[in-house]
């Protein structure tokens, strides 16, 4: 057996062809979505990151507004920034790029944001709003997850999903959608005893615990759809994911790579929600 590869790309593409048609229709109605993006200090990885949505929500033909704090920005200032962007009708939605610097709180940063202009979906009345199935606006790599699973045809209703990893920006998120998807779901974390008893259960095994090729074949169920949502630097310096994709690819019936699979998609949702939010406003 060898997997069936999910192109996260061409998924994305398709996402980005939709924002673009949807971002069309508002400007009809004199609307033009505006997303923020801010960022403290020189973090080469989030100033990566941070490029890469600004641009693409400019392609899409977004309103896109980058703000670079100097890494000595005070809690005070950054919850400033905050608070103009609350405010400003032209801006649907709005994040503040993570990590932080050290001293500043991101749990306060977090919740000052407005939650209708929250496009991570971090804030606690969304949190609230997906575990209780009720509109809101979804963590985008969750939900690009889900979009890939979707588009690929993985059963979920009834599937077992399986997932490795607990952080309130995926591990989660992804247990609460796939949950109401009719999943029924696991989550395992780093004191999970006999994890691989667990992954070996799984149709749908999600990895998102942040350690290079740490899923094994051996830790797959054959045929199982395999998504991998870390990203790593190997210690032959290679970019990867938490999955050993060569040894996994024999035994999964579908696998997402890295790069190339939820990555792209979690910048195609963040798009998604900011045109969202501009349209729930209008």
């Amino acid at each position: 057996m060898t997997a069936r590869i999910i192109d996260g790309v061409a998924v994305a593409r398709q996402v980005k062809d939709e924002a673009a048609a949807a971002v069309a229709e508002l400007k009809t109605r004199g609307i033009t979505p505006g997303l923020a993006v801010v960022i403290v200090g020189d973090n080469a990885a989030s100033q990566i990151y941070v490029r890469n949505k600004v641009r693409t929500a400019q392609e899409l033909g977004l309103l896109s507004e980058l703000v670079a704090l100097p890494a000595s920005t005070t809690q005070a200032e950054l919850m400033a920034t905050i608070a103009r962007l609350n405010a400003a009708p032209e801006i649907h939605g709005f994040m503040v790029q993570m990590p932080l610097p050290a001293h500043l709180d991101d749990k306060a940063v977090i919740e000052a944001i407005n939650p209708l202009k929250d496009v991570d979906g971090f804030h606690r009345e969304n949190v609230g709003a997906l575990m209780l199935n009720q509109p809101g606006l979804r963590p985008c790599t969750p939900a690009g997850v889900m979009r890939l699973l979707a588009t690929a045809q993985v059963p979920v209703k009834g599937a077992h999903a399986v997932i490795v990893g607990r952080s309130n920006i995926v591990g989660k998120p992804m247990a609460m959608l796939l949950l109401h998807a009719g999943a029924t779901v696991t989550i395992c974390h780093s004191q999970t005893r006999d994890l691989p008893g667990f992954t070996r259960q799984a149709d749908i095994l999600v990895a998102a615990l942040g350690r290079a090729r740490f899923v094994t074949g051996d830790m797959v169920k054959p045929g199982a759809a395999v998504i991998d949502v870390g990203i790593n630097r190997g210690a032959d310096g290679k970019l990867c994911g938490d999955v050993d994709f060569d040894s996994v690819r024999v035994v999964a019936g579908a696998l997402t790579p890295v790069p190339g699979g939820v990555g792209p998609m979690t910048v195609a949702m963040l798009i998604g929600n900011a045109i969202a939010a501009a349209g729930r406003g209008s």
